[in-house]
């Protein structure tokens, strides 16, 4: 599998809501994970909230999203980020090392719940990277 560059939209507390509603103009198969499903959320009340969300349609768009846990800043309007994802964990580090060289880390890249290799990071112009590395078969289920 090549390197693949999505769009990632950030909502807050919507996300479900509006991910069926992409799936309802572009169709597809959408796949959503909860906060509470890898025991993510630091508020209980947003355990049902989307962690990750991937909508991908029969002629190959993917639409990736999630809800904003309350604890994290949201501005409505700048709600997007980039996800680079794949099974290159060395290609897929290097992106993010220089990524996030003059910029900050959010996440460091490290083995996350789900079994991947995940950092967030953003770069030295305000642009948020999420990059995952996928462990093989729950490849298609990762942000």
């Amino acid at each position: 599998m090549p390197t693949i560059l999505n769009p990632y939209i950030s909502f807050r507390d919507n996300a479900r809501e509006a991910l069926n509603f992409y799936q309802s103009v572009f169709g597809g198969d959408l796949r959503v994970s909860t906060f509470g499903e890898y025991q993510m959320a630091e508020d209980p009340a947003e355990a049902e909230k989307i962690m990750h969300g991937m909508l991908t349609t029969p002629n190959g768009l993917v639409l990736m999203g999630s809800d904003t846990p309350s604890s994290m800043e949201f501005t409505e309007g700048s709600a997007i980020s980039i996800s680079l994802s794949g099974e290159d964990e060395t290609e897929l580090r290097g992106y993010y090392d220089k990524l996030s060289d003059g910029g900050s880390v959010t996440v460091p890249m490290e083995k996350s719940p789900w079994g991947d290799v995940f950092g967030m990071c953003t770069d030295r112009y305000g642009i948020a990277w999420l990059v995952n590395a996928n462990a093989g078969e729950r490849a298609a289920d990762a942000p």
